[in-house]
């Protein structure tokens, strides 16, 4: 029998400690092995019992989930799955504990604690599952600067400016390039090393990042913040425009359609696919069927095989498709069958897939000039 996953349950509710203890051991591939109210007590029993994985909620005594994964990260890197509240400081709270190298989160309820966690049983031990094959990597110390930041030709000021409008706007969208992203675990931090690279007058860049409820206006809010481009929440109908990016709402499908010589976002409550809502294989199916050989798309980190399918049926449209290499992946799960389905043409590092997309585009966009 091959080794059980270990998890350590951090949190200081007795009742979550309990609840999450059950829910790991009732699962034949994994055990809990320690259970902590807080950091410090969490930190001795790290350091005894060495687990593969552990959960950590944000709100403790003595130090707070967010200085304590910090300091984890930095001295001991290991997988780590969030348990946060589902609010709008919870959804803040969140994307800094992804940016200093949590592998995923758990949105737990506010009222009903005990029945919610248990209805969520599934979703926790599967991203525990999924922690414990991930790649982790050192924070570096506190104070360094980070390597991602944006150059600074391309500072957060810089937004766009006002888009076209008329005649215009419909002769610019008519040879528009769009960029077509889709991505899931580890890909908030990937998705913003791709962001903060694009110029303000990059094409318009649509996203899908698995995420529930509650979350990603924050994620667009946080990227807007640090990026020469606009990003926003997808709203249903939007005009897809030059300079900005937009990611899909949790819990909705996000799909391209045409109106006129406009690209628009569709946004609705259609059914899960390959289990999810929002589902990379949505758009990206979409990007195929309205954007074709405009089209320059991107698999980066994530688990399963969502968008595999339709990123081959872009290529076959005649877009140019980008895959994240697996040294850079946090999982390579989707990345892998998108190259297992023979949809990509170049596969990348992370931090090389922004320039390369962007002397893409320049190409084309060339070639559109010179026949014009």
């Amino acid at each position: 029998m091959s080794k059980k996953t270990t998890v350590v349950v951090v949190d200081d509710s007795a009742l979550v400690r309990s609840l999450l203890t059950e829910i790991i051991n009732q699962q034949p591939d994994m055990e809990c092995i320690g259970a902590a109210n807080d950091p410090l007590v969490a930190r001795e029993m790290i350091r005894e019992l060495n687990p593969d994985v552990i959960t950590l909620d944000v709100e403790m005594p003595r130090m707070d989930g967010i200085d304590f994964l910090g300091r984890l990260m930095r001295l001991r890197p290991m997988p780590v799955v969030m348990v946060s509240t589902l609010t709008a400081q919870g959804a803040e709270v969140t994307l800094r504990a992804l940016e200093l190298g949590a592998v995923d989160f758990v949105a737990k309820p506010r009222l009903g604690v005990a029945s919610g966690l248990k209805e969520l049983g599934g979703e926790i031990v599967d991203k525990i599952r999924i922690a414990a094959r991930a790649h982790v990597r050192r924070l570096p110390p506190a104070g360094t600067p980070t390597p991602h930041a944006a150059p600074a030709s391309h500072a957060p000021a810089a937004k766009p400016a006002a888009p076209l409008t008329g005649a215009g706007l419909l002769a610019r969208m008519s040879t528009e390039k769009m960029i077509v992203i889709g991505a899931s675990t580890g890909g908030t931090e990937a998705i913003k090393e791709i962001l903060v690279r694009l110029p303000a007058d990059s094409p318009a860049v649509v996203i899908t990042q698995h995420m529930p409820p509650g979350f990603t206006a924050s994620f667009a809010a946080r990227l807007d913040s640090l990026c020469a481009i606009t990003v926003r929440e997808a709203q249903h109908q939007d005009r897809l425009l030059p300079g900005h990016a937009y990611i899909a709402p949790g819990g909705k499908q996000f799909s391209i359609a045409r109106s006129g010589a406009n690209y628009v976002a569709v946004v609705d409550e259609s059914p899960p696919v390959n289990r999810h809502r929002p589902s990379v294989e949505v758009l990206f199916s979409s990007a195929a069927k309205v954007v074709g050989r405009n089209a320059v798309g991107i698999m980066l980190t994530g688990m399963g095989n969502d968008g595999a399918a339709a990123m081959k049926e872009m290529k076959d449209a005649g877009s140019y498709n980008f895959v994240q290499d697996e040294a850079s992946c946090v999982v390579f799960g989707m990345p892998r069958e998108a190259i297992a389905h023979q949809a990509h043409h170049e596969v990348l590092p992370l931090d090389k897939i922004a320039a390369a997309v962007l002397a893409k585009v320049a190409v084309s966009g060339d070639a559109v000039r010179h026949r014009i």
